[in-house]
């Protein structure tokens, strides 16, 4: 594993994750202009989560709810979780399909949420984009924190959704986060079903208790 610099590479890409998904989530608040390509997207929201996250007069659970009100309409959370579960979503009733959406929901929110509060006025670069070859879009960026080895790499896949252009996977110095949690969760499905690991992400996120990466 790769270790950039004395922070351990879990702790430094949970944190890069919180501020890359509010980038797209907090940016949300204000309108997007139509026919935005990926990168416009992604550049457009820089600012604006930035300004959000630097106010000083919004509490942390206020921060916290605000970003957990409006997060699907940046992320698209069912495609998101359909490649999470891979083959593995057929075997979820509809009812557990949608109980899993809810509760990979809670988890993220519960256990990557409170990296929002380690936002020390990092700043963002687009560095790139790319399409790929089934239409997706690809978006690089930085998050800057001091130079050299202290930046840290996420990439942004999208996908085209009513005309709108959403987030189904974010890539942390190459790890998926889709990636990371299919393979975990294969596993869980494969040895207890759906059950099991409805269940146990219940239980992580009443513990506060984040899954491996």
């Amino acid at each position: 594993m790769r270790t950039r610099n004395s922070t351990p590479c879990h702790e430094r890409r949970a944190q890069a994750l919180a501020v890359a998904c509010a980038l797209l989530i907090v940016g949300s608040i204000a309108p997007v202009a139509a026919e935005q390509s990926p990168r416009e997207v992604v550049q457009s929201t820089s600012d604006q989560v930035l300004a959000v996250l630097a106010e000083k007069d919004l509490s942390k659970e206020a921060r916290r709810d605000k970003v957990r009100t409006i997060v699907l309409r940046s992320v698209d959370f069912e495609t998101l979780s359909r490649l999470v579960l891979a083959r593995n979503w057929t075997r979820f009733s509809p009812a557990q399909q949608q109980e899993f959406m809810q509760e990979f929901q809670d988890h993220l929110a519960a256990t990557y949420g409170r990296r929002l509060d380690d936002y020390r006025n990092e700043k963002v670069a687009i560095v790139g984009d790319r399409q790929e070859p089934n239409g997706d879009w690809t978006v690089r960026s930085k998050i800057l924190r001091g130079g050299g080895s202290n930046d840290v790499e996420v990439d942004y896949r999208m996908r085209k959704s009513n005309g709108e252009w959403k987030v189904i996977d974010f890539i942390i110095e190459e790890i998926s986060l889709v990636a990371n949690f299919r393979s975990q969760f294969q596993d869980i499905v494969a040895s207890g079903g759906p059950e099991k690991l409805l269940q146990l992400l219940k239980e992580k996120t009443a513990a506060g208790q984040e899954f491996k990466s």
